[in-house]
């Protein structure tokens, strides 16, 4: 496995001596393999093993100083001895894999902190390497980022997920400070993704998918644009092995039948395009098989029918030119309608800037061609590894740099504002969707949001302060509801009141992450009160199913809280009553506590009894909410969702919505009951069928006020045969037995013929 002595020379690094195989102390969590390398559509990996060594000096040769590349010298001799006998599951010396990850950021010509970096990355988490060591070898620069990669160790945390999800609040946060982090991180996964073979089956299944979660998204958010369809191809393959052998043989065996047309559409382009004295480099591009794959699966359509697995990248000399190649090329062959994205003049959140347009081709055949500069091409395929400020030295940052350090601010922005690692991922998620609107702020300042955002989503967008005070919205110069969803070219103007908070409501629509953290933010603080009390009524009712007093004394509270990681009671409790913990597992832990250290208490655990109904006044506040979708009042069979941040939300037992959620998460429902005394009227939706005659709406509605209840809500659906009209209500009753007599007395109304109450 050593370098032969030219090999050596070439490299300017150290060979891997053979002392490498002289002992093994495991295999690697990460996987070896060479399945990645042949994927269609993708650049072939580079070859693994030692050989990289003279890859990765020849590359680093180009752009690094010699004085770089002794540092670089000294970190791989370090990572060497450091993975001495540590051997990949297919036999290989580990040091191939940092090398192979060097490599790839030696692509990106990446300076030569984050190559030092890229060989270092593991010498932490598997070498017990302290943080101290390596600044006192290397810098603080290299450890801080090799510390960012790291693996949190010597903590426990309660499940896998929990673990999982507190290692990328970690490595994001890290990131946030520094970028190259993540750069590094998506050229080490990029490896392993491309040498799994050598795990289980079920172990590549969970690493392709937390890849396809996290890994791509984050990809395309930097601009990534090469990694980013590698890493969903490699995934693809791990994720549906059958699919995507069955789908690649049938592109290798299309692009036969296929290549007339391709040469045919690239003679005609380039000979368009000289004839208008047009400088242009034309490229044919294959679909990779995991977008062929996902087009098939929205429009659900057979691979016959994906005609455009072929298109064109047309790469000019300025900026005009782009323009003047579109209208040469629609002149060439007709443009599909609808078909035409310009990226130029409004770029992609990641920067990514391109003229797309889709024309009929010969044989009719739909083409799509892009069109853009070089500069916009690098930027295409490298995004902000290409423009990060520590390597261009420009002291004022381009539009891409700013607006990429404003996203990794936003991080820094939901880990102040998010209670733990699960919550932070979760938010971080919902902003890391590749599709995005584009809408203007009344000064013209064009603002990117995620497709679905709403109104609330733009307001806090702007400003967390705006966000919180927002009253009203005027899309396009008209008032919308703030639960609008916003649409590419709206104009939207936030109006705000100094005395208005946040509503609960508004997390069922919300789209954003940063929107949401700060929502979840605010309920937490000002409705901490009511937390805790509901908090402190569910603790004590599933401490009362294992027949232990709540009563605990303090030396079981001390124990509790130093495990628990809660500076105080009224914390846990207020954790419980929001749904961050479970009352349940809380009480479990009590229990455990108590018979692990055989406390002066005895406890007999009954575990066939059940909680005790948590009881429901309908006066609890934002703690305690009704559900939207099928309004309970009292009377009704209620059971109560404890959900992440949001406290209890209480559903009437036959929902439907409910019913669906409880097969997902059983763990978060608990019996709950109306209490006796009921001080306030609960909204509910009536509809009534009637006969279209003259002054029905008025008498119907005089009727609901003769009942006793309120009208908060009047609408009218006209029935498509024009036989019956619907007039839908929302009224406010006391209880079910007050409903029955408003349903009775209004059925009994001239023009009436039918009456219900909505459900869901």
């Amino acid at each position: 496995m050593s370098l032969t002595p030219a090999d050596t020379t070439s490299a300017a690094l150290p060979p891997l001596a053979s002392r490498q195989a002289a002992k093994s102390q495991g295999a690697s969590a990460s996987g070896v393999g060479t399945s990645g390398s042949n994927i269609p559509a993708a650049p072939p990996a580079p070859a693994l093993g030692v050989a990289s060594v003279s890859h990765l000096a020849e590359k680093l040769a180009e752009y690094l100083s010699p004085a770089d590349l002794k540092k670089v010298k000294e970190a791989y001799r370090f990572s060497d001895e450091m993975h001495l006998g540590q051997m990949r599951r297919s036999g290989e010396p580990y040091i191939s894999h940092p090398i192979a990850v060097a490599e790839i950021c030696a692509d990106w010509k990446l300076d030569a902190q984050a190559i030092m970096a890229a060989l270092l990355h593991d010498v932490m988490e598997d070498q017990d390497v302290k943080k101290e060591e390596l600044i006192e070898r290397f810098g603080a620069p290299v450890a801080h980022l090799v510390d960012g990669l790291s693996k949190l160790e010597k903590i426990e945390f309660q499940s896998q997920i929990e673990a999982q999800a507190e290692n990328f609040r970690k490595m994001l946060l890290a990131m946030a400070s520094d970028v190259r982090v993540i750069l590094i991180k998506l050229a080490d996964r990029l490896h392993n993704m491309r040498t799994l073979d050598f795990m289980t089956a079920a172990k590549k299944r969970r690493i392709a998918s937390e890849t396809m979660e996290v890994y791509v998204p984050i990809a395309h958010r930097l601009g990534l644009n090469n990694i980013y369809h590698e890493l969903q191809d490699l995934s693809f393959s791990h994720l549906y092995p059958m699919r995507y052998r069955t789908l690649a043989k049938a592109v290798k065996a299309a692009r036969g039948n296929r290549r007339e047309v391709v040469n045919k559409i690239m003679e005609a382009v380039k000979s368009t395009l000289s004839m208008a004295e047009l400088e242009a480099d034309v490229t044919g591009r294959e679909k990779t098989l995991y977008d062929i794959y996902k087009k098939m699966r929205s429009k659900h359509l057979s691979f016959s029918q994906v005609l455009d697995v072929y298109g064109f990248r047309v790469v000019v000399g300025s900026f005009a030119d782009c323009y003047v190649t579109l209208g040469t090329l629609h002149s060439l062959y007709k443009p599909m309608p609808g078909k035409f994205k310009d990226y130029i003049a409004i770029r992609k959140l990641n920067g990514y800037q391109s003229l797309h347009t889709t024309v009929i081709g010969p044989y009719g055949t739909p083409v799509e061609f892009q069109i853009r500069t070089q500069e916009m091409h690098r930027t295409a395929e490298s995004g902000v590894a290409a423009h990060w400020l520590y390597k261009s030295g420009e002291s004022n940052p381009s539009d891409l740099q700013q607006r990429t350090h404003a996203w990794l601010q936003s991080l820094l922005d939901i880990q102040q504002q998010t209670g733990d690692s699960a919550e932070f991922l979760e938010h971080v998620k919902v902003d890391l969707f590749p599709d995005s609107v584009y809408v203007f702020t009344p000064k013209s300042k064009i603002i990117a949001l995620p497709r679905g955002a709403t109104a609330i989503d733009f307001a806090y967008s702007i400003h967390t302060g705006i966000g919180d005070q927002t009253v009203a919205v005027k899309i396009n110069n008209e008032t919308s509801p703030l639960r609008t969803e916003l649409h590419n070219g709206d104009i939207v103007e936030i109006i705000t009141d100094s005395s208005s908070r946040p509503s609960p409501t508004w997390l069922s629509f919300v789209r954003t992450g940063k929107a949401r953290s700060a929502i979840r933010h605010h309920l937490r603080t000002i409705n901490l009160p009511e937390s805790i009390a509901l908090g402190q009524q569910l603790l004590s009712q599933a401490l009362h199913t294992l027949n232990i007093d709540a009563d605990l004394p303090a030396p079981l509270v001390e124990r509790l809280l130093n495990e628990s990681s809660a500076n105080s009671m009224d914390e846990l409790y207020a954790d419980i009553g929001i749904g961050k913990r479970m009352a349940t597992l809380v009480a479990r832990h009590i229990f455990g506590l108590i018979g692990g250290e055989a406390a002066s208490m005895p406890v007999e655990h009954n575990s066939g009894s059940e909680l005790d109904p948590v009881t429901i006044c309908g006066s609890e506040g934002v703690s305690v909410q009704l559900a939207p979708c099928c309004l309970p009042i009292p009377g009704d069979q209620i059971i109560g969702q404890l959900r992440r941040d949001q406290g209890l939300l209480v559903h009437t037992s036959d929902c439907s919505q409910a019913k669906r959620q409880r097969a997902k998460e059983p763990d978060r429902w608990i019996a709950v009951r109306w209490g006796t005394e009921l001080n306030r009227r609960f909204d509910c939706r009536i509809k009534v069928l009637i006969n279209s005659e003259r002054g029905i709406l008025a008498r119907v509605a005089a009727e609901i006020g003769e009942s006793d209840a309120n009208i908060i809500y009047v609408g009218m659906d006209e029935d498509k045969d024009n036989v019956l009209d619907q007039l839908r209500f929302t009224v406010q009753v006391k209880d079910r037995v007050h409903l029955a007599a408003l349903l009775r007395n209004v059925r009994r109304v001239a023009g009436v013929n039918r009456i219900l109450r909505e459900r869901n």
